[in-house]
């Protein structure tokens, strides 16, 4: 146990190490500096520009921004519906995948296109080819366009004063090929060597030692999974996502893939205290996002090597901890570790059953997902964080009488107005959603494969999930139906963009504001104080808003084991 415990520190020290350089490389890549990989990217980002027309130099104000944002994701999403509902005439079919019903392939266009990758279906037998490789561009693009929103709200506290927020197109294609693809790479390179297949063939037709015959399915899956992590994404390739073991064979894969899915959310941090030279604050926030996501990956580590006290009762040995739905390859604690980080940073993968974890440890999973701002996922984590310093600020300003000011501009009614309706959107989405799902049966209670606390936990953990654009479920629930496609893919689509265009516009609101050099009287928010102050604002604001609703799921379950 104790050399798992070992396991799971090394993984948060490596990705902490390898994120402060990354960030330093993200800021100088958004500021337009020199990097050592220009004169690779310089001349394709070129051709790409000449043939598309677009000009990167031309600069946007944050509605501008939005509309192209917005109208790049419909032109994306037409595509994936086309796909998904044809794709068993398509090519790259070499399985006889059928066609996706229309509302299957709406919930999986929009889950893929606004990084949740909420699957309703099982990855080798309801996808082909084709759309696998369309669903990978989509964990490309979706990522990308995180990543490009937040590098607005970088500028918009960068510059003194300005409505130029930088191009839309140029902070998108530059997420691309300056992050993403390069460290894809890298990590398909990792996982290749390690045993994840690379092929377009069809299933492997093996006989076993019994002398039965088995159809193994394979694919591009070591090009698939990089980007699923890296991107914050987490659709996995098979049905059983990362703890299949064609798509992650061992500890070391376990390892990367932990790695890849922590290490932009990491490094954004610390890219926006780089990029507008204020370093003192990007350890500050990361601090605050740390406490939070350390109280509960230890909780739930603890809670898992424990084990479940009614096996024990049974007689059997719990040395191992609670291993029901984890691969022994991995253990209890490193699958603790990934079911918190995965819930925290919105990707969704798993590598374990989540429903098969201890009660309070399935609530601590839905607590990262209900604050959502605890690194969160690639661009829209901060984005979430920003939000909450724009209510602590206002919030501080009261209590010690002075003006609200966040980085020399001041916060006035009309940027708390959008703040406090991001702040409850969320909530909104989550608690209506389940409360709908739970009073009518034939939408809840009949797909339903577990009854009482339980089952409420199954539902309020879906539309959760939706709504934190995470995409990780409690897998009892019956999800591949009318209802739970079409409700869910609403959700979806107003958990996801609303949350972006709410903090870039309050970003280009105090971005055209006068500059307010610092004072005697400024209130100070790269100090541990302010961080304790946001901390405090995210609980009282996120988690106790759903405090009622986890009562009546994984709460009252936990007393039923005691």
């Amino acid at each position: 146990m104790n050399s798992e415990i070992l396991g799971v520190i090394a993984m948060f020290v490596i990705t902490l190490v390898l994120a402060i350089p990354l960030g330093k490389y993200i800021a100088k890549v958004y500021g337009n500096q020199k990097t050592f990989l220009d004169f690779l990217f310089n001349p394709i980002e070129k051709l790409f520009y000449r043939i598309s027309g677009i000009n990167p130099e031309n600069g946007m104000n944050w509605k501008q921004n939005m509309l192209a944002l917005l109208a790049i994701n419909f032109f994306w999403f037409l595509i994936g519906m086309f796909v998904f509902m044809n794709q068993s005439w398509l090519p790259l079919n070499p399985d006889n995948n059928p066609d996706q019903t229309a509302d299957l392939a709406f919930n999986t266009t929009i889950s893929f296109l606004v990084n949740c990758n909420l699957q309703h279906y099982s990855g080798e037998s309801g996808v082909s080819y084709l759309g696998q490789l369309y669903l990978m561009f989509l964990q490309f693009t979706t990522a990308a366009t995180g990543m490009a929103a937040v590098a607005h709200v970088f500028v918009a506290f960068r510059d003194k004063q300005t409505e130029n927020l930088g191009n839309f197109f140029n902070f998108f294609t530059k997420s691309i090929t300056r992050i993403l693809f390069p460290i894809s790479v890298i990590i398909a390179m990792i996982l290749m060597a390690n045993g994840t297949p690379m092929t377009f063939n069809g299933k492997d037709h093996i006989t076993t030692v019994e002398g039965k015959s088995v159809d193994i399915s394979t694919g591009p899956v070591a090009a698939y999974v990089p980007i699923k992590h890296l991107g914050t994404n987490g659709g996995g390739f098979f049905g059983a996502n990362g703890s299949h073991p064609l798509e992650n064979p061992t500890y070391f894969t376990n390892m990367t893939e932990m790695i890849a899915q922590m290490l932009i959310p990491f490094a954004l941090v610390f890219a926006f205290g780089y990029f507008i030279n204020r370093r003192k604050l990007g350890w500050t926030i990361f601090g605050v996002m740390t406490i939070g996501f350390l109280s509960l990956a230890i909780w739930n580590i603890g809670l898992e090597t424990a084990g479940n006290p009614l096996v024990q009762k049974m007689g059997a040995d719990i040395s191992l901890g609670n291993m029901e739905g984890k691969e022994i390859r991995f253990g209890s604690a490193a699958s603790a570790y990934w079911s918190i980080a995965t819930t925290v940073i919105s990707t969704g993968s798993i590598n374990s059953m989540h429903d098969s974890y201890m009660p309070l440890s399935g609530m601590n999973m839905m607590l990262a997902m209900m604050i959502n701002c605890f690194y969160g996922g690639v661009g829209v984590g901060i984005l979430n964080y920003f939000v909450f310093i724009i209510l602590a600020v206002f919030i501080s300003g009261l209590m010690v009488g002075r003006t609200p000011e966040f980085l020399g501009k001041k916060i006035e009614a009309k940027e708390m107005k959008i703040a406090m309706i991001i702040a409850l959107l969320h909530p909104f989405l989550i608690l209506v959603g389940t409360a709908l799902a739970s009073y009518i049966p034939e939408f809840g209670a009949k797909t339903l494969n577990n009854p009482g606390f339980h089952g409420f936990s199954e539902m309020l953990y879906e539309y959760t999930s939706a709504s934190a654009n995470n995409g990780s479920g409690f897998e009892g629930l019956g999800d591949n139906t009318p209802w739970w496609n079409i409700s869910t893919g609403i959700v979806l689509i107003f958990a996801r963009f609303l949350p972006i265009i709410g903090p870039v516009a309050i970003a280009g609101l105090l971005a055209r504001k006068k500059f307010i050099p610092e004072s005697s009287g400024t209130l100070k928010t790269d100090t541990p104080t302010f961080g304790f102050m946001t901390l405090m604002v995210i609980l009282l604001v996120a988690a106790l808003a759903f405090f009622p609703a986890l009562t009546l799921g994984p709460i009252a379950e936990h007393f039923t084991i005691k």
